[in-house]
């Protein structure tokens, strides 16, 4: 029991690191991607559409 005394301070720390680094990435627009979708329509690389056997 006396390890729970310091496993869940440890816990509740690296959590609430990954919850500062999640703000602090959306705040210096880390995960904006303008040009990604405009680039991806012309783009067939990825077109799911079925391929023409004719």
């Amino acid at each position: 029991m006396n390890v729970l005394a310091y496993l869940i301070p440890i816990s509740l720390g690296l959590g609430g690191l990954g919850l500062l680094a999640f703000f602090w990435m959306m705040k210096n627009n880390q995960y904006d991607d303008p040009d990604g979708q405009a680039n991806r329509i012309l783009s067939d690389r990825y077109d799911d559409s079925p391929e023409d056997e004719a």
